[in-house]
């Protein structure tokens, strides 16, 4: 009710209850309102509930309260009291009307959500993630290969035949098991959305299918020579260039750790970086080397909340200088090479470093660390580049074992044995 209303009714209950031609429904005049020619009558039920009187006020006839409307209110309650059925007061029938309204509303918003399409998800999806830095790629995907088979099925309608359909058409058009398992991973992604935001119910169709097997590791690691050559080759372009790619190759930085890097995080006395902004999303350390000391002193250093690496105006980079890969091409280090694992780009950098570490006898836990890995599996790709580690290390402990004799001795021994 509104304060008008409630203020009307302070001023009209100094007037007096007049009766009707119906037991228990009683009016009130108001003293200068109108409801057409006659005043405004504020209408009130009074009955038995429970063994006590009760009075429940309904409104104004010029609300479109009759004292003929006010009768038959009156006589459901009565009856829902006798019967047990229905509501038996006014209060309790507001309450049952308020959950059925709410009820119906969630219906409703329920069946809204059961028929969005995955195009309409697709849109929710994006816009919640605008920052994601695979967005663009994922939209290609989309639109290409996801959209043209499932984007106009409702989430619920979408079956495991239906994503089977999507690696049947991608492998048609010769696309790569790993595009078509980015593709699924895409509507994995998708759905598991739907489900947090409750728009969709059920298990990820997506679990239901296999997902196409592939090896697309990065395999190529520089050798000392060439890992010279290309910082030389750098260093005569850029500086800049030089002293990133210096970072990964001796530290095993990623591009994106080095872009962030502030001078708050460098402490060339103790020889630590302190990454804050990495993959994982956890913090770690990296170490220098005493070339990469003398890089960061011969730059000009600035407040701890500035960028080491800044663009031309003073913002972060967000991709590597085509220099890179021009001084690769100059040095023809990709010459001849077609498969894109065995390619020199600049995380190959970092992929050189895990590798020198291995085969210099560290433990793979220590090159875990050192990398930031999450989980062991990535680590584990440089497991071969140790053979010769884990088999020098038998031949140090066959060292250290007794030796055969020679002579009668082992010849009586060969005997006892036969």
């Amino acid at each position: 009710m509104s304060a008008a209303n409630k203020k009307t009714i302070k001023v009209g209950t100094k007037q007096k209850w007049m009766g009707t031609n119906f037991p228990g429904v009683r009016y009130r005049e108001h003293p200068t309102r109108k409801n057409g020619i006659q005043k405004d009558r504020y209408f009130v039920i009074r009955y038995q509930l429970g063994g006590k009187r009760k009075e429940e006020s309904l409104g104004w006839s010029s609300e479109g309260w009759t004292a003929q409307k006010a009768n038959i209110e009156r006589a459901a309650l009565k009856k829902a009291h006798i019967t047990g059925e229905g509501a038996e007061s006014l209060q309790e029938k507001r309450e049952i009307g308020k959950k059925r309204r709410k009820a119906e509303a969630e219906a409703q918003t329920q069946a809204e959500r059961d028929n969005m399409t995955v195009a309409d998800t697709w849109k929710l999806y994006t816009n919640s993630n605008t920052e994601k830095k695979s967005l663009n790629r994922e939209k290609s995907i989309f639109d290409n290969h996801i959209k043209p088979v499932i984007g106009a099925r409702a989430l619920k309608d979408v079956a495991a035949i239906h994503l089977e359909r999507i690696k049947k058409n991608m492998s048609k058009k010769g696309l790569s098991p790993r595009s078509i398992h980015y593709a699924l991973a895409v509507t994995r992604q998708l759905f598991n959305y739907s489900k947090r935001y409750d728009f969709f119910k059920g298990e990820n169709p997506v679990s239901k299918i296999k997902m196409p097997s592939f090896d697309n590791r990065r395999m190529r690691f520089l050798t000392i020579d060439e890992a010279e050559a290309l910082l030389k080759e750098i260093l005569s372009r850029s500086k800049k260039t030089h002293d990133m790619t210096l970072l990964s190759l001796d530290a095993g930085l990623r591009a994106g750790e080095i872009f962030s890097l502030t001078w708050g995080d460098i402490d060339t006395a103790t020889g630590v970086m302190t990454l804050l902004n990495t993959k994982s999303l956890k913090t770690r350390f990296a170490y220098m080397t005493e070339r990469v000391k003398e890089m960061f002193e011969s730059i000009e250093k600035r407040e701890p909340s500035q960028l080491v690496f800044p663009d031309r105006n003073g913002n972060k980079i967000f991709q590597m200088s085509d220099t890179f890969n021009r001084s690769v091409d100059e040095l023809k280090l990709n010459k001849g090479i077609e498969d894109r694992r065995f390619k020199v780009t600049f995380h190959t950098c970092r992929h050189s470093f895990a590798s020198r570490l291995v085969e210099s006898g560290e433990d793979l836990y220590v090159v875990k660390e050192l990398l930031g890995h999450s989980d062991f599996k990535m680590t584990s790709r440089y497991a071969h580049l140790g053979e010769n580690t884990l088999q020098n290390a038998v031949k140090r402990m066959e060292s250290k074992m007794p030796k055969k004799k020679s002579g009668k001795r082992q010849s009586k021994i060969a005997k006892f044995v036969r």
